[in-house]
C-alpha cells in the first residue's frame, strides 16, 4: 500500500534546529527530507555592499527560487519534510528588511503583491511544525553549532525575528500548525523527545484536534518514560 502523500514544513528562527529535526524525523518516519538548497543569488554581493538599494532584487530572487521548490515538494509522491518555507521568506525576512528601513515602502508593496498572487496558485502544505524558542536558547544553539558567519548575530535581531514569527503563526490559516516548545525539547540528546514530536506530528496529520505538548509528557519523556512509536 502506498504511503500517504504529506507535505510538512518545519519552520522557526535561525539556530532553532530546523535542519536537525528534518533530518531526524525523516530518518525516524522514513519520509523524504528537503533542505534549504545552496543557491547562487546574483544580487547577494551587491546587497551586502548596499542593502537599501538591492534588498528588493535579492528578495525577489529568493522568492522565485523558494516558489519553485515549494511546487517541486508539493508534487513529491510520498511524505516530505521541508526545512524552512516560502512563507518565512516573505513574512519574516522580507518583512524585517522593510521594518529596518532597508526596503522601501514602494518596493515592499510590490514584493507583497507578487508573493500574495503566487500563493493563490500554490498548493498549501498539510502541516507546519513551528519550532518555538527563546532568544537565549537560539544564541546557545548558534554558539554550539559554530558556524563562523552566524557568530555575529545579535540578540536584538533574533528577538525581532521571533516577534515576526509569532505574529505570522498567530494569523496562519493555510494549514494546521503544531507548535513545538523547543526550549524544553532536546531531540538530539533525548531520543524520547524525538519520539514525542513524531507522535504529535502524526496525530496532527490524522486530524486530531488540540494536539499540544503537555509539561508532564515532556518531563516523562526526558526521564526515559515517554511514549514510543
Amino acid at each position: 500500500m502506498p504511503r500517504a502523500r504529506h507535505f510538512i514544513i518545519v519552520a522557526g528562527n535561525i539556530g532553532v534546529g530546523k535542519s536537525t529535526l528534518v533530518r531526524l524525523l525523516s530518518q525516524r518516519l522514513g519520509w523524504t527530507p528537503f533542505y534549504e538548497p545552496e543557491v547562487d543569488n546574483p544580487y547577494l554581493a551587491d546587497f551586502y555592499a548596499d542593502m537599501a538599494r538591492w534588498a528588493f532584487h535579492s528578495q525577489v530572487f529568493f522568492l522565485a527560487h523558494r516558489l519553485r521548490l515549494h511546487q517541486h515538494i508539493a508534487a513529491h509522491p510520498g511524505p516530505a519534510l521541508q526545512d524552512r518555507s516560502v512563507y518565512e521568506d516573505a513574512e519574516i525576512f522580507a518583512h524585517n528588511l522593510y521594518r529596518q528601513g532597508l526596503m522601501s515602502a514602494r518596493d515592499y508593496r510590490t514584493y507583497r503583491a507578487l508573493y500574495e498572487a503566487a500563493l493563490a496558485f500554490l498548493p498549501p502544505p498539510d502541516l507546519v511544525v513551528y519550532l518555538q524558542a527563546s532568544v537565549p536558547t537560539l544564541l546557545h544553539r548558534i554558539a554550539q553549532r559554530g558556524r563562523a558567519y552566524e557568530q555575529r548575530i545579535e540578540a536584538d535581531y533574533l528577538a525581532q525575528l521571533n516577534a515576526l514569527y509569532e505574529a505570522w503563526i498567530a494569523d496562519f490559516t493555510a494549514c494546521p500548525v503544531l507548535t513545538v516548545p523547543a526550549d524544553d525539547l532536546d531531540y538530539v540528546a533525548q531520543p524520547q523527545h524525538l519520539d514525542l514530536i513524531a507522535r504529535k506530528v502524526q496525530e496532527k496529520l490524522a486530524g486530531k484536534e488540540k494536539v499540544v505538548f503537555r509539561a508532564e509528557e515532556i518531563r516523562a519523556a526526558g526521564n526515559g518514560h515517554g511514549p514510543h512509536l
